[in-house]
């Protein structure tokens, strides 16, 4: 049997605008298909994308996570040592920062974040019964919350929001969308990595904490300004378009938002059904480390290997009714946050994060609808949002 062979650009603006299509097709083509646009190999089934998710042996992050081979080609900044590194050098930084973030440590956050979400959500309502919830709440709340609990200064943290976009945009091919954020790189990547110093993070945060395991020698000296910028890298878009996502759902399938309102223990669950249903990461490359057989079909050495994530959450051979968001799912086991090793860390930030919000909105507001059309924000890796307009109707 052939391998299935498809013309697709997973990164042009039709196909960001609405991927559901793509996927469908990539899916029903074959459980393994050759982007022949770009001699890459996808897997959009969710069985052959946890597998790959699963395998970093054959299936390896360390040669970048993006359409670029750093096996032969100079990445534009250092490698991420979580999300671009393979064992062992992979292995202190995440053993380090899984202790740091992990959900035991954040328990000491929950009632802060609790406070600071209801006090956002009242600020928002006080200016009337509309508000775009991007702005609003699924930047603005982030913005708030994180940067502090890592313990960075409040001066300049709306760079976090442009320097996340060129960062996923760079996983992809060098087009438009790149070359959109080009100009503002250095200046960006400068203040990030200001960031990073041991004088610049109070004694308090996730960053002090970092440096804290470097004096101890979990880390070295090299390596924790980079952990703490994996954490500034990856730890705000991603939640402000989880964040966007599960309002969106809310605001388009209200009967779920009664469940939740009665039932607000669900919040957590809603946040990963949202993440499912929506993927704010939408896809991942790795490298091949040796010919690699899926289900009949050898994907070289070397070769580039591209997971659809998204694809994978609404696949209907794991999903029942895969593009319906349901409440009454059980949504563990989605690929949103990945899988395996390279498993988002921050992934019990953006729950509890989303958890503090979304609670504080039901115990205000009886009922979310949209109140005029949304708007996508286009980006090479993510499911992106610009705008979502929104009528609170308040409780």
């Amino acid at each position: 049997m052939s391998l299935p062979v498809s013309d697709a650009d997973p990164f042009d603006h039709e196909n960001l605008e609405d991927p559901g299509p793509m996927h469908e097709k990539l899916r029903e083509a074959g459980p393994v298909v050759h982007l022949t646009r770009y001699d890459t190999y996808a897997l959009a089934r969710y069985e052959h994308v946890y597998a790959a998710l699963t395998d970093w042996q054959r299936f390896e992050s360390g040669a970048g996570v993006g359409l670029s081979n750093f096996r032969t080609e100079k990445p534009w900044r250092p490698p991420s040592l979580l999300l671009e590194a393979d064992p062992p050098r992979h292995d202190a930084p995440r053993r380090v920062l899984s202790k740091i973030v992990g959900p035991r440590s954040l328990h000491r956050l929950r009632e802060r974040w609790a406070a600071e979400a209801a006090e956002l959500v009242d600020r928002v309502l006080a200016q009337g019964d509309t508000a775009d919830a991007v702005p609003a709440l699924a930047e603005a709340f982030p913005l708030r919350v994180f940067p502090d609990a890592v313990g960075i200064p409040a001066e300049g943290r709306e760079s976090l929001l442009p320097y996340g976009d060129h960062l996923f945009n760079a996983f992809g091919p060098s087009n438009d969308l790149v070359a959109n954020g080009i100009p503002r790189v250095a200046e960006l990547s400068a203040w990030v990595n200001a960031q990073c110093a041991r004088d610049m993070l109070t004694p308090d945060g996730f960053g002090a904490a970092i440096w804290a395991a470097a004096d101890r020698g979990e880390l070295t000296p090299e390596q924790a300004p980079l952990v703490v910028r994996s954490l500034l890298s990856a730890g705000v878009d991603t939640t402000v378009h989880g964040l966007s996502a599960v309002l969106y759902a809310f605001a388009t399938n209200p009967a779920q938002w009664q469940r939740l309102r009665e039932q607000p223990s669900l919040a957590r669950v809603a946040f990963d059904e949202a993440v499912r249903w929506e993927s704010p990461v939408q896809t991942f490359f790795r490298t091949a480390t040796t010919d690699v057989t899926v289900d009949g079909h050898v994907i070289p050495t070397g070769a580039k290997i591209l997971m659809f994530l998204g694809a994978a959450n609404r696949d209907p051979r794991r999903w029942d009714d895969p593009d319906h968001f349901d409440l009454s799912r059980d949504p563990s086991g989605h690929v949103g946050f990945g899988m395996g090793i390279h498993q988002c860390v921050g992934q019990h930030i953006a729950r509890l994060e989303a958890e503090s919000l979304v609670t504080a909105l039901a115990r205000r507001v009886a009922r979310l609808e949209l109140a005029g059309p949304v708007r996508r924000h286009h980006n090479n890796t993510l499911r992106a949002w610009r705008s979502i307009p929104l009528h609170l109707h308040r409780s």
